[in-house]
C-alpha cells in the first residue's frame, strides 16, 4: 500500500487498535482511555510501556468534565485517548456534537485519537450512530477502526479496517509488516463480498438482537430488576440489584452461576468504575433467555 494512503486493511480491529498504540506510544507516554472499557484498550498502553489514564465514563458523570480534570492534572501533557461508541461494556451512545467537542478538545491540546467503531451497525430503536471521522478536521488528530466482527458476524475471522490520519495510517502499515503478512484469501474474498451488499442481513441479524434484548429487559422488569434498554451493542449492562449490591460485581457474579446457571461478566473486569454493574451478552436465542431468566428469579 502507498504509504500516502488514509486507509489499511488489519488483521482485526482489536489487533490493530494493539498495534497502532505499539507504533505510537513510547514508555512514559500518558494515555487516556474510558473506565470501565473494552479491555485491550487499555492493555495495549500497558504492553507498549505508556502511562494509562481511566476517564470514568457512567450516566451519573460528565466524560469531558472528567477529561478535562484528567488533563489539567497530567504530566507530561497527554499524547493519546482512545474511545469506543456505541460503547462496550457500558452500551452507551453520542451524537456528532460529542465528537466535534472530542476534535476540538483533542487539537487544543494536541492528543491522537483512535476511535474503536466495532458496534457501528448493532444499533436499534432508529438510533444511528456518527462516525469520529463525520466531524471536520477529525483526519488531523485521529483515526477509526471499523471491524466485520459483529456487522457480519465473522467473529475469529480477524479482518478490519483503519481508516483517518495518515501520519498514523503510516505507523501501523509499517509496524504490521513486521507483525503479520495477510489475512487467508477466502477470509479477503469473504469480506469484499460482505462489504459490497446487500445489507439486509446486516439489518436482520441487528433485529435479531433488539428481540433478544427486549426479552431480557422485559424479563428481568418482571422478576423485579430494573435494567436501562440499550440503543446499541450486543449487551446489556446491568446495575446490581440493591440488595445485592455489597457483594461486588465479582461474588455477584458466582452467585448467578452457582444458583441461576447463568454465565455474566462482571463490571470490575472491564475496569474499576465498572464495579457495581455486571454485563449480560445477547448470545442466547429467547428461550435461553427465559429459561435464564427464571434462574436469576430464584435469587432476586
Amino acid at each position: 500500500m502507498d504509504p500516502d494512503e488514509e486507509a489499511i486493511v488489519t488483521i482485526g480491529a482489536k489487533e490493530g487498535i494493539a498495534h497502532l498504540v505499539l507504533a505510537t506510544i513510547c514508555p512514559g507516554d500518558v494515555v487516556f482511555a474510558p473506565n470501565p472499557t473494552y479491555p485491550i484498550h487499555p492493555y495495549s498502553v500497558v504492553i507498549a510501556g505508556g502511562d494509562l489514564r481511566g476517564i470514568p465514563i457512567s450516566p451519573e458523570r460528565d466524560f469531558f468534565d472528567d477529561l478535562l480534570t484528567a488533563t489539567k492534572q497530567t504530566w507530561p501533557r497527554p499524547k493519546m485517548l482512545i474511545i469506543s461508541y456505541p460503547h462496550n461494556p457500558t452500551t452507551n451512545v453520542v451524537d456528532k456534537d460529542f465528537f466535534e467537542k472530542i476534535v476540538a478538545f483533542c487539537k487544543e491540546h494536541e492528543m491522537l485519537v483512535i476511535h474503536d467503531f466495532a458496534y457501528a451497525d448493532l444499533v436499534y430503536d432508529g438510533y444511528k450512530p456518527p462516525s469520529f471521522l463525520q466531524v471536520a478536521g477529525a483526519k488531523d488528530i485521529g483515526v477509526e477502526f471499523y471491524s466485520l466482527t459483529k456487522t457480519f458476524s465473522m467473529a475469529g475471522w480477524r479482518v478490519g479496517f483503519c481508516v483517518g490520519n495518515r501520519e498514523m495510517v503510516t505507523a501501523l502499515r509499517r509496524i504490521k509488516s513486521y507483525l503479520d503478512y495477510g489475512i487467508f484469501q477466502p477470509i479477503q474474498i469473504a469480506a469484499i463480498i460482505a462489504l459490497k451488499g446487500p445489507y439486509k442481513p446486516v439489518r436482520e441479524a441487528a433485529e435479531v438482537y433488539r428481540e433478544r434484548r427486549d426479552t431480557l429487559i422485559s424479563g428481568l422488569e418482571r422478576i423485579g430488576w430494573s435494567v436501562d434498554k440499550p440503543k446499541a451493542t450486543m449487551f446489556v449492562w446491568a446495575k446490581i440489584p440493591e440488595a445485592h449490591a455489597g457483594m461486588g460485581s465479582l461474588e455477584f457474579t458466582k452467585l448467578l452461576i452457582n444458583e441461576a446457571k447463568v454465565a455474566v461478566s462482571p463490571g470490575i473486569g472491564f475496569g474499576q468504575y465498572g464495579e457495581g454493574y455486571i454485563r449480560f451478552a445477547l448470545v442466547e436465542n429467547k428461550h435461553r433467555i427465559n429459561q435464564a431468566i427464571r434462574g436469576v428469579k430464584k435469587i432476586l
